[in-house]
């Protein structure tokens, strides 16, 4: 809901209240004058290049100390090596981090992540997860290549609209389109020719412009949005069998946990049906996390608000660092059974520590693919 106050602007023909930026008058149709540039945005700093896009073995063996040989295995004593894609962790800035891993069940971590951040006050951050079809050749290549495209995108895009809050959105949603552009260029650019399966991933990516998220997305994994107060959000709705089932009213637990559950409807890839993103926006009035994950996780805790109760526990114990926090729900995704490749981006927001203005509370928006409000 919007209050007027006396140092809201009004209409110079009826006098009526108008939204800073807004370009004509709601009420009498008076034409405002073009609205004021918005501020030059603080740039977006990405997450230091790791791991390498490789999945090469490095260093001696964890085991004997032996040498690793190109096919992963030390020559000594026989044992696997550990990649450095097998387990990494990105934070551009202190309140916005992530941790990748491979998992228990799986061979390789075909999960990726991409994270980009400007420091506080500007409270701007951008994070990209993937996540690899494991039948698809050379997917765990592709998926990094397709978030680090997409964030590259995101971070230097900085869209701002014309000064009101549905333009800034629709904006934000044109460069999230933009990005699943790029981040599907990739993967078909690290895509075997005459693959018999090519390689394809899942991608999902938040925006946080100051006191506004919009998340876009393709495939299974997902964005939630987990306040300390009031009620807990899944932004995204999976394109999958599971979510078919749902949407026709089979019950959640059951749908995730059928024979096709994670059969996907939709990716990026050479044989991707469509991979125009679903957007959405939600105002972030309140302190709370923005949590951006793989089905790796999700898989043991999906609903909203379970996932805020798993995230609230954690913080008990380890606090309400974002890097700490992310590898600790890792660590508890491991203890589950960790079988599938684990992502967990996290993004702190706090509005009293931010000097961004931002759109009135209760604010949820769902973009068209080419940029127009929904709702």
């Amino acid at each position: 809901m919007t209050v007027a106050t006396e140092a809201d602007p009004t209409c110079p023909s009826c006098g009526g209240h108008v939204t800073p930026g807004e370009r004509f008058c709601e009420a009498c149709g008076a034409d405002l004058g073009e609205p004021a540039p918005a501020p030059p945005a603080t740039p977006m700093v990405p997450a230091a290049a790791t791991p390498p896009a490789a999945a090469t073995p490095t260093g001696a063996c964890r085991s004997c100390g032996g040498e690793v040989a190109d096919d992963g295995y030390c020559t000594r004593c026989g044992t696997a090596a550990a990649k450095p894609r097998d387990h990494f962790t990105e934070q551009p800035a202190p309140w916005v981090a992530a941790v990748c891993d491979r998992g228990i069940r799986h061979h390789r971590n075909e999960d990726a992540v991409a994270l980009a951040a400007a420091p506080p006050p500007a409270a701007r951050a951008v994070l990209v997860v993937c996540d690899g079809v494991s039948t698809s050749t050379d997917s765990d290549v592709a998926s990094l290549a397709a978030a680090r495209a997409a964030r590259d995108v995101l971070a230097t895009s900085q869209p701002r609209g014309l000064g009101t809050a549905a333009s800034s959105v629709a904006a934000t949603a044109k460069a999230l389109s933009n990005a699943v552009d790029a981040a599907n260029d990739a993967v078909i650019a690290n895509t075997a020719p005459g693959a018999g399966s090519p390689a394809s991933c899942t991608f999902v990516a938040a925006v946080v412009d100051g006191p506004v998220l919009v998340v876009g997305w393709v495939g299974d994994s997902r964005a939630y949005w987990l306040p300390d107060a009031g009620g807990a959000l899944l932004l995204t709705t999976d394109d999958s069998f599971a979510a078919e089932q749902i949407a026709a009213g089979i019950d959640r637990a059951v749908a995730e946990n059928g024979p096709h559950a994670h059969a996907i409807t939709r990716w990026l890839g050479t044989d991707a049906p469509d991979h125009t993103p679903r957007t959405v926006s939600v105002d972030l009035d309140t302190p709370g996390w923005v949590l951006v994950c793989s089905d790796g996780l999700w898989n043991y805790c999906s609903a909203p608000q379970d996932l805020a109760g798993l995230l609230g526990a954690t913080m008990d114990t380890v606090g309400a660092q974002p890097l700490p926090l992310a590898a600790a729900l890792v660590e508890w995704a491991n203890a589950q059974g960790g079988r599938d490749n684990i992502t967990v981006a996290l993004a702190r927001i706090d509005p009293t520590t931010t000097a961004t203005a931002g759109p009135s509370a209760d604010h949820r928006e769902e973009v068209s693919p080419d940029g127009n409000v929904l709702s």
